[in-house]
């Protein structure tokens, strides 16, 4: 952190040369930002692979590959031409065309797997149009599972390399955006706070320029250095920076953003803004220019409808099929909270559901049958700062109930609570009834059903602050998709697997 109390204050440079080119020969200055290069000529040559992969599958499985290309007297080289040349530049062409090599959807949200979907969809449409125009004699079963394999191959590479981009965003800090904030600095930190709490983001903030003058953050401890009075263009030069970030207010002063936008032209450095509009997730926000005026249109949050009955159906279905088959795995943990501790197998605590209804929560027992009793001695080593109480080393929990809770298997009886409908599989985390009334934002939890999983388990669970599991469970309740399950789904695999916060 650092402490700031004065500034040098440089008169303004002149504005940087206009570097747009006036002629469709000429070629703009490069990005200052490259990460996505590199990782771009990958992702080319793991699509390129992949297809090539799935068709060769394909190929190898079904004897009727070859049928419409030649016979058995042929020479084969044109069929395999198309199946492992043109059809894969073809899938690239599609890839491309969709904008899934986009710098902007790469590495962080479900946008660029959207659009490998739907470059996918124009392959498959492309392959039918083309075998019907021609009358080209194919096997539906062959080409079904190459388009499908190829598809599933393309979004598996995809990820692990956005796995292997995200370690190295976390841990060596590269392939990201070195970013200038330009605002007040109270919205300059609020900026700083979020786009750094994912380091997978990429998003480094190396400066904050402010503009309501530098004695507003005179004797203010700030995580980066903090300017004022500066050209804000040379700022980035100088800190070696490749994205200006202009936070808040700053964004609605008439006429500064098109003028800074203008003295970017040409630069290579990025240009975007963060609006006065927090935990609000990109599809509820739409652009809708009018007269050269950008308004942003934030719709309503989806709490009911045809998506909300589809997870209500998938919760109950998964819950029924988890409860059959992890029967084995329930005796063989209730028989080992017998042996640590005579007494009940489950726990039973009151929680508040949907809308404000209380429900008894299935949990496996993993304290003493005195822990209640206890608790009253132990309430001054709380290491929380909320509703629950919390410590990493409890002397109430039992060694194999410790087992259980560092690997989450204690919350697996929670399925019949899914299965009855009083939970579900992802959502806010269920909280105990007597805690309170929930009064003012908290009280916004309830419009959805609690979870067995959710935004705060994969997001550091124990480890977070009472004020930040209550921002992440009020997110998820007004951004929540079908989509969005899914992905806290897949991201609580890997979270369980690391015991990530859990105790």
């Amino acid at each position: 952190m650092r402490h700031v109390d004065s500034f040098e204050i440089q008169p303004p440079t002149p504005p940087s040369h206009n570097g747009v080119p006036r002629s469709a020969w000429a070629r703009a200055r490069r990005r200052v930002s490259t990460w996505h290069r590199p990782y771009t000529v990958a992702l080319l040559l793991l699509d390129f692979a992949a297809v090539v992969l799935a068709d060769w599958i394909a190929q190898e499985a079904f004897g009727q590959a070859r049928a419409g290309f030649y016979n058995a007297q042929a020479d084969p080289t044109w069929f395999y031409t198309v199946v492992f040349l043109l059809v894969p530049l073809g899938w690239l062409g599609a890839l491309w065309g969709n904008r899934a090599y986009d710098r902007r959807y790469l590495g962080l949200g479900p946008e660029e797997y959207k659009r490998v979907i739907r470059g996918g969809v124009a392959v498959a449409a492309t392959v039918s149009f083309v075998a019907f125009a021609t009358k080209t004699d194919l096997s539906r079963y062959t080409v079904g599972f190459a388009l499908a394999g190829a598809l599933a191959l393309v979004l598996f590479f995809r990820i692990a390399a956005r796995f292997v981009l995200h370690r190295i965003r976390g841990r060596a800090g590269h392939a990201g955006h070195r970013m200038v904030l330009v605002g007040t600095l109270p919205e300059c930190l609020e900026v700083y706070v979020a786009v750094t709490r994912n380091p997978s983001a990429g998003l480094v903030p190396v400066a904050i320029h402010i503009t309501d003058g530098y004695a507003a953050a005179r004797g203010i401890e700030t995580p980066v250095p903090v300017y004022a009075g500066r050209d804000v263009l040379a700022l980035v030069r100088e800190v070696g920076g490749d994205t200006i970030a202009v936070c808040g207010s700053a964004s609605a002063e008439p006429g500064e953003l098109r003028r800074l936008a203008w003295q970017l032209e040409g630069s290579g450095v990025d240009l975007v803004v963060a609006p006065q509009l927090t935990d609000i997730a990109g599809p509820r926000v739409h652009i809708r220019p009018i007269e050269g005026l950008p308004l942003l249109h934030v719709e309503e949050p989806t709490l009911s409808g045809p998506a909300l009955l589809a997870k209500n159906l998938l919760d109950r279905v998964a819950a029924g099929l988890g409860l059959l088959l992890l029967v084995p795995v329930f005796l063989a943990i209730g028989l080992a909270i017998r042996l640590s501790d005579p007494g009940p197998v489950f726990f039973r605590q009151p929680r508040v559901g949907h809308e404000g209804h209380t429900f008894r929560v299935w949990k496996f027992r993993t304290m003493y049958v005195n822990a209640e009793e206890r608790l009253a001695g132990l309430v001054d080593q709380n290491e929380t700062d909320g509703m629950l109480f919390k410590m990493k080393q409890d002397p109430r929990v039992f060694p194999v109930g410790r087992f259980l809770r560092a690997s989450s298997l204690d919350e697996l009886p929670q399925l019949i609570n899914v299965l009855w409908g009083e939970m579900s599989l992802v959502g806010p985390r269920p909280l105990p009834a007597d805690d309170g009334d929930f009064l003012g934002d908290v009280r916004r939890r309830l419009l959805v059903r609690p979870g067995m999983t959710g935004l705060w388990q994969v997001s550091g669970r124990s480890d977070l602050s009472w004020d930040e599991a209550v921002r992440l469970d009020l997110y998820y309740v007004d951004n929540w998709s079908l989509a969005y399950d899914l992905s806290i789904l897949w991201r609580t695999v890997g979270v369980v697997l690391a015991r990530k916060g859990a105790y």
